[in-house]
């Protein structure tokens, strides 16, 4: 017999490991289904000092499927351990982005427009943190920016358009909650002054986006929102795609952005994802330098975004499919296979400590 949930004392926040080995489990709890999924361990202090452990997944499901059938206990946890991670407000002359963890290492971005003081939110999966912080700047909320429809990136849109009435919500899925408005490849849409810029990039999920950001006639650089397609030194699994779609969203959708684009990503991954880049390129010094730089930022709790599109073709394997290093540490010489083969690769890759 299973044990009843404990009664959690979140006076000190629970911590959170990310196990780099990947299982088969049952999902939701109530759930009978089962997918491969990353697990994640949370442990918390309960009555009597009893140590209680959970065994967390982040399925790629539906919003309706995860809000009705998760643990409010559960999900209680992942929301307690951003309290240990700090945001970050980057100024872009007239734009302003602030990234706002969320869960265990996701990242939600409130994007202001300085000239008309409207905002977007971007992947609202906190929805009364998104409010908060929406007051805290004294600017408008109008519009909801969802990359894809997985739980832990659009699971708060139905929440907050009951918070916020009047949202717009756009995506490219209809399975993301609370749609409003159904984008495609280049369909652009305003916030303020600011202009966005729709890229579909399916393979992580069929209908995923990522949003370019930009204010028409500005010199600052554009701001780029990838969601679970491009990390910082990584690239999203290929949940409902191929290696060939991956590779032409990360090298000629992406990559074919302006070299000094800042890229705001949807997790906090940077580090194992430059230990495995330092596998693939054992002598690159850019993944070096750049893991020694993203272990001492974990270490104070900030984050490591944003990078930039020329960064990530300096360090990230999967945007450096082309150079010969990568390929020979898969025996590949094409591209797309050398993207099938390092993916398989990281699928498996077990992180080192150091």
């Amino acid at each position: 017999m299973s044990a009843p949930p404990p009664q959690l004392s979140l006076s000190q926040p629970p911590r959170a490991l990310l196990c780099s080995a990947t299982s088969t489990v049952t999902c939701h709890l109530l759930q009978a289904q089962t997918c491969h999924c990353s697990v994640q361990t949370h442990s918390v202090r309960g009555l009597a000092n009893v140590i209680w452990t959970w065994h967390f997944e982040a399925h790629p499901s539906s919003t309706t499927g995860v809000r009705t059938r998760q643990s409010p206990a559960l999900l209680g946890l992942l929301l307690h351990h951003t309290d240990s991670r700090k945001s970050l407000t980057v100024e872009q002359g007239a734009m302003k982005v602030e990234s706002l963890p969320a869960l265990t290492d996701n990242y939600m971005y409130l994007v202001i427009d300085d000239d008309t003081k409207e905002a977007a939110i971007v992947d609202p999966v906190q929805p009364q943190k998104v409010v908060e912080t929406v007051r805290k700047h004294g600017v408008k909320l109008t519009t909801v920016l969802t990359t894809h429809h997985h739980w832990d990136h659009a699971g708060g849109n139905e929440k907050l358009v009951k918070l916020e009435p009047g949202l717009k919500v756009y995506g490219g899925d209809d399975r993301i909650g609370a749609l409003t408005h159904k984008v495609t490849h280049l369909s652009t849409l305003q916030v303020g002054s600011l202009s966005v810029k729709c890229l579909s990039t399916p393979c992580h999920t069929s209908g995923h986006i990522c949003y370019l950001v930009s204010k028409p006639g500005s010199s600052e650089p554009p701001a780029v929102f990838t969601g679970d397609t491009l990390f910082v030194a990584g690239c999203g699994k290929f949940y409902e795609g191929t290696a060939d779609e991956m590779y032409k969203a990360m090298l000629e959708v992406l990559g074919r952005l302006p070299p000094d684009t800042r890229v705001y990503c949807g997790h906090e991954y940077t580090v194992h994802n430059l230990k495995f880049a330092r596998h693939v390129e054992p002598a690159n010094t850019a993944i070096q330098e750049k893991l020694a730089w993203a272990k001492e930022k974990h270490s104070l709790g900030e984050p490591t975004v944003p990078s930039t599109i020329a960064e990530e073709f300096t360090y990230n394997p999967f945007m450096r499919v082309r150079e010969k290093t990568v390929q020979q540490h898969v025996g590949e010489t094409d591209p797309v296979t050398t993207m099938r083969a390092i993916r398989k690769e990281k699928d498996h890759f077990k992180v080192p400590r150091d």
